[in-house]
């Protein structure tokens, strides 16, 4: 059974890459973006096992994303009992996230979009 739009926007989305637009900013877009490419050919050519794979990757990846948002709940209590606030959960989530959102690029083999950089990377743009 092949992927959903939903389920390839969110591959997209995991990976990096920008939103996809219509379908003539499709073919304008796709010999610029080699990579983007790459990404489109393997989306459409899992075998049934790969997507099953990539199915548990992005079930995981949503429930990251998820408690991203959270972990601001606590934020007006610095420790109540024995419990005390990690001042570091937001970013701890997030660096959790974008790993598993490397290995989702890595399961795919393809390099992750402009939007999933390293911090200490050096992007040069021509």
């Amino acid at each position: 059974m092949a992927l959903t739009d939903c389920e390839k926007t969110d591959v997209r989305r995991y990976c990096g890459y920008r939103v996809l637009g219509s379908a003539e900013v499709q073919l304008l877009q796709w010999p610029v973006y080699q990579s983007r490419g790459m990404l489109e050919y393997r989306m459409n050519n899992l075998t049934a096992s790969e997507e099953a794979v990539l199915r548990r990757q992005l079930g995981t990846l949503l429930t990251l994303e998820c408690a991203v948002p959270t972990a601001g709940d606590n934020l007006d209590t610095d420790q109540a009992a024995t419990w005390s606030r990690n001042p570091n959960e937001q970013d701890d989530r997030l660096r959790l996230l974008d790993t598993w959102r490397h290995r989702l690029c890595q399961f795919l083999g393809v390099s992750p979009g402009r939007g999933l950089t390293c911090s200490n990377s050096i992007s040069i743009i021509v």
